[in-house]
């Protein structure tokens, strides 16, 4: 669909990718991790007369949730989203990790996302496929259409999330890639949660930890 584009904003101390995929012709948004800075994309929001429609959390880090408050006391109508396994990182801050930067965040997710399970905020069908690993509920957000995929910490560049956080294994996060997203088409574009875009293809030759020249 040429009709969906993506908003990429690096926010935060850890410039974490905060991604806001809209629908040109409704305006309808949603935002795939709140890191950081709510006025900055409440204003966003505002200023390009969008229509908020879901908060999608690929998972409950930190880096990735710090700007939830701030956008749901401008809007609280809106939903949050995260993997039904990422419930308890979500509301724990010592798993989720803000009690390493001296706050405790803690969140309920309002819509508990399963495996496979398809759902259109944006007038555009997205499925969520479960990439446990960096953390037991990861989760991915894959535009079929539009052939875009939203890897969180699953998948960078030629790179990997880490594994060595509360409910991360190492394992786990490699069948995730090669078994559920490796499977998608190579031309798919992948929107990491750090670094720079790549696609399935690139990474299926050229990732040193998941990759192996398929």
């Amino acid at each position: 669909m040429n009709n969906i584009i993506v908003v990429t904003n690096a926010l935060g101390e850890l410039g974490t990718n905060c991604y806001t995929v809209v629908n040109t012709d409704t305006r309808q948004a949603v935002i795939i991790d709140p890191a950081a800075n709510a006025r900055f994309l409440c204003d966003m929001i505002e200023n390009q007369n969008y229509i908020l429609t879901g908060l999608l959390l690929t998972h409950g880090h930190v880096d990735h949730i710090g700007a939830i408050s701030g956008i749901l006391e401008k809007y609280p109508e809106v939903k949050v989203f995260c993997a039904e396994e990422e419930v308890e990182v979500l509301r724990n801050p010592n798993i989720n990790l803000s009690s390493m930067f001296g706050q405790s965040m803690s969140f309920e997710a309002d819509v508990k996302l399963k495996n496979n399970q398809v759902i259109d905020l944006i007038g555009a069908d997205m499925t969520c496929i479960h990439t446990p690993g960096h953390t037991g509920g990861g989760m991915c957000f894959y535009f079929k259409e539009s052939k875009l995929l939203f890897s969180g910490d699953t998948l960078f560049e030629e790179s990997v999330g880490r594994t060595d956080f509360p409910t991360g294994d190492g394992a786990t996060l490699v069948k995730s890639i090669r078994e559920r997203l490796f499977s998608l088409p190579e031309d798919v574009v992948v929107y990491p949660g750090h670094g720079g875009k790549t696609t399935i293809g690139n990474e299926k030759r050229y990732n040193p930890y998941a990759g192996s020249g398929l």
